[in-house]
Order: C-alpha cells, then sequence, then structure tokens
C-alpha cells in the first residue's frame, strides 16, 4: 500500500530562504519559471527542509542546496499549481493519483507534478552524516537476498544513476516482484503509468546537473559516491515497513 508524502500541506518555507543567484548550467534546462496563481488556486506549498542548508556539505554544499530548495523545488510547486488552476476537479486529486494517471494528463502535470513529489522525497532521505542511521535488519536482509550484499547494492544502484542518461533519477523501488533498482528520465518516477518499472520508492537520488555541479562539475560518480554518506536510512527503513505492511 502506497504512502502518501505530506507534500499537499507542507508548510511554506522559501519566505525564510536567502536568494541566491545560479549560474546557467548550458547542459541542462534552467528551473523552472515559478509562476503566479491566485490564492484560491494554490494546492501545493514549498516544504521545508528538515535540516539546514549546509547541514550537508561534505557531500553537497550550502548554495546547491538553496538553490535546488528555493528556486528549483519552488518552481515545480508554482507551475504544478498553475497547471491545476483551470480544473477544478484535477486540482482537488492527490498528488499520487495524479502521478498514477500521469499518461492522460499534460505535460506540465507530469513534469512539475513529478518535480515536486520527487523533490519533496528526496530531501526527507538524507540527514546530515552521522544521523542516518544503517538498514534495518528486515531491510539489511532483503538486500543481501536480492543484491548479494550492501556493498553490491550500491554498486548497482550508482551504476543505474551514472547511466541514467541526460538528466533523471535513480531509485530503490518494491515491487510485487521483490525490491527493484531502476532510473527514469527528467522528472519521472516508479509512481507513473509511463514509468517502464513501477512500484513503492524507497530510495532516489537527483542526478539533474542542478543537484552536484557546482561542487563536481560533471563528476556525476564522485558525488554519488559522497552521497551515500548522507543518505537517511531511518526514512527508508520506515518506507519500507509501510510498503511491507
Amino acid at each position: 500500500m502506497y504512502r502518501t508524502l505530506a507534500i499537499a500541506t507542507a508548510a511554506l518555507g522559501a519566505a525564510a530562504c536567502t536568494t541566491v543567484t545560479s549560474t546557467a548550467l548550458a547542459s541542462e534546462p534552467a528551473a523552472p519559471v515559478a509562476t503566479e496563481t491566485s490564492a484560491a488556486a494554490i494546492t501545493y506549498t514549498l516544504p521545508d527542509l528538515p535540516y539546514a542548508y549546509d547541514a550537508l556539505v561534505g557531500s553537497i554544499d550550502a548554495q546547491t542546496m538553496e538553490i535546488h530548495h528555493s528556486k528549483h523545488h519552488a518552481g515545480y510547486v508554482n507551475n504544478l499549481n498553475a497547471a491545476l488552476a483551470d480544473d477544478a476537479a484535477l486540482a482537488s486529486q492527490p498528488l499520487e493519483d495524479l502521478l498514477a494517471n500521469v499518461s492522460t494528463h499534460s505535460t506540465a502535470i507530469r513534469n512539475n507534478g513529478g518535480g515536486h513529489y520527487n523533490h519533496t522525497l528526496f530531501w526527507t532521505l538524507m540527514a546530515p552524516a552521522g544521523e542516518g542511521g544503517a538498514p534495518s535488519t528486515e531491510l539489511l536482509a532483503d538486500i543481501d537476498a536480492t543484491f548479494g550484499s550492501l556493498d553490491a547494492f550500491k554498486t548497482e544502484f550508482n551504476k543505474a544513476a551514472t547511466s541514467q542518461f541526460g538528466s533523471g533519477w535513480a531509485w530503490l523501488v518494491v515491487t510485487d516482484d521483490g525490491l527493484k533498482i531502476t532510473s527514469t528520465p527528467n522528472q519521472d518516477n516508479p509512481l507513473m503509468d509511463v514509468a517502464a518499472v513501477q512500484g513503492e520508492p524507497l530510495l532516489a537520488v537527483d542526478v539533474w546537473e542542478h543537484a552536484y555541479y557546482l561542487s563536481y562539475q560533471n563528476r556525476r560518480a564522485d558525488y554519488l559516491k559522497t552521497w551515500w554518506n548522507v543518505v537517511n536510512w531511518n526514512e527508508v527503513n520506515s518506507l519500507y515497513e509501510a510498503a511491507k505492511s
């Protein structure tokens, strides 16, 4: 049973963010431009991060986190609201329902709805180094049975992330056939009916260049190597338990 993220009612955190100007990256599209919508049409809000912008330094620098959250994620939120503003029926649906039938919706809903869901999840899947815990006994046993070991799992996950052409995401999901590693382009995710592998997301990493370029430039593999230091296994464990219940 899919666990619903508290996306629609998350507290508005963008107002507390200090504005940072980002240098445009030629290798990927600019962040979506935030679009003004009427108060009545706004359903989704930008969630606060569960840590400070500089809490992940050593893996992800503070400026990247601030731009990523207050500019890129905020853009997806505002553009999703704009895409839903003229359709009260769609605007009343939970985001997970929109994603499950995304093939019947507009490209704007697919891109921005996916972008909002993916980032809201992503922030919770990270924690300051040393605070994220470790895989639970049950999850580790499943990883060992499926991939051979935790190290082997990380190798396969990194392979999916590094081989994703252009912008996208890598995922660990629970499916009817057990744990699977997959990747998706752009802001697609495994909840979507267009995904090659569909399932309940447990772990995700953003491999759009805006997630790492300031510190790593084109060295995606280096970003992924340090990213494991800030994985929030406590949240992954909770998602795994919920997916299995």
